[in-house]
């Protein structure tokens, strides 16, 4: 058993508790308290003077499979000769012994989704991982998690030049909407069918069809305001449950989002104006998105903002006027949500992960070091 006592413990499941303990039993938290007491013989972990929370979550990025070192021998997050790749799993090109993994250590970050790129219109299927584990079954928290599409520039630039469909936005939508529909007529071949009338399997069709039966989000890269409506209507149009990723422009339609209950994963934060669909980026988006009542995480997008700066660029939402609550919910309980793990990760709660984070300051302070992680109750970083 090991008892972490004496720090500044914020939960995200309550108020702060000053000189609190987080009691660990196994893989799990046990309790959390003023006045829960280490039993004898547990382990104490002295965090008098620290900042004790749940460990962070990117609901959003590339470490393991693009490798920002190592170029194009490092890169397995596009499969370009194919813009509809449905049937790719993430997990497949995922290097467990990516640098990254130990940058998210080193920034507080515990758990990661880890997704392919947006070059297709579907990209394949994503992962949720822990940052510690030798292999990636070791450090595999779901999968799949999601089924990556991607609207707007980056498929019909990379296939458009290449002088095959998508070239524009409309072949981009009408790819993906026909994969649905191919995928609802798979299903019920094989759910009605007898005999011939039964279609040999189709990994790419099992994969799409995944989403229509509810068992994963289509998780959509959408920056422009009018490729968030697209999104919004084809899922409306199939009935499947949806995330926006990036969603540069959706403060420009926080309403509709909310209205529809479709929850954003945002950024990068941390950025400039690298293509024009991303030209009306703004550091207020954090907060018009809250104040529309959208649910949100913030990501990295890793490698296009370093992995370690998670907590960064939540705090850079805080500068753009969104509350540091609701701003460190959103790399917390809020990521924890969205990815629909909020059963297990997110915050410091009897019976979740214990996932841990001690620090030196409050997450905001620039200053902020991360003194120790825990993952499963194992020590898995130590500041040297």
């Amino acid at each position: 058993m090991l008892a972490i006592t004496g720090g500044y413990v914020i939960t995200m499941a309550g108020p702060p508790l000053l000189e609190g303990t987080v009691l660990v039993e196994g893989t799990k938290i046990v309790a959390v308290g003023r006045d829960v007491a280490p039993p004898p013989g547990a382990e104490v972990f002295d965090a008098r003077g620290c900042v004790v929370m749940p460990g962070l979550v990117d609901a959003h990025c590339h470490v393991g499979i693009i490798e920002e070192v190592f170029r194009q021998e490092g890169d397995d997050a596009n499969e370009t000769t194919d813009p509809m790749t449905p049937h790719l799993r993430v997990i497949d090109g995922i290097d467990p012994n990516d640098l990254g993994f130990e940058d998210a250590l080193a920034g507080g970050v515990t758990t990661l989704c880890i997704t392919p790129g947006s070059a297709n219109v579907i990209g394949g299927e994503m992962a949720v991982v822990k940052a510690a584990g030798a292999t990636v079954e070791e450090k595999l928290v779901r999968f799949p998690a999601g089924l990556k599409a991607a609207l707007g520039e980056n498929p019909k630039r990379v296939h458009g030049r290449e002088k095959r469909a998508p070239a524009t936005r409309m072949a981009n939508a009408a790819l993906l909407r026909s994969a649905l529909v191919q995928a609802a007529e798979y299903l019920r071949k094989r759910e009605r069918g007898e005999g011939k009338e039964i279609p040999d399997r189709d990994l790419k069709l099992e994969a799409v069809a995944r989403v229509l039966q509810g068992e994963v989000p289509l998780r959509v890269h959408a920056h422009r305001a009018d490729d968030i409506v697209t999104a919004l209507r084809i899922a409306r149009e199939f009935g499947v449950r949806l995330v926006i990723e990036h969603a540069t422009e959706g403060y420009k339609v926080a309403d509709l989002l909310a209205r529809e209950g479709v929850p954003v994963v945002l950024g990068p934060i941390i950025t400039n104006r690298p293509k024009p669909e991303m030209r009306a980026v703004d550091i207020r988006a954090a907060k018009k998105l809250a104040d529309a009542g959208v649910r949100f995480a913030v990501m990295t997008d890793h490698p296009v903002v370093p992995v370690q700066y998670l907590g960064l660029s939540a705090a850079l939402t805080v500068r753009g006027g969104l509350d540091e609550e609701r701003a460190l919910a959103s790399v917390t309980i809020e990521a924890a949500r969205v990815l629909d793990l909020a059963d297990r990760l997110g915050s410091l709660e009897p019976g979740k992960d214990a996932d841990i984070v001690i620090l030196d300051r409050p997450l905001f302070d620039i200053r902020a070091t991360v003194d120790a992680v825990f993952i499963n109750g194992r020590l898995a970083y130590r500041r040297q």
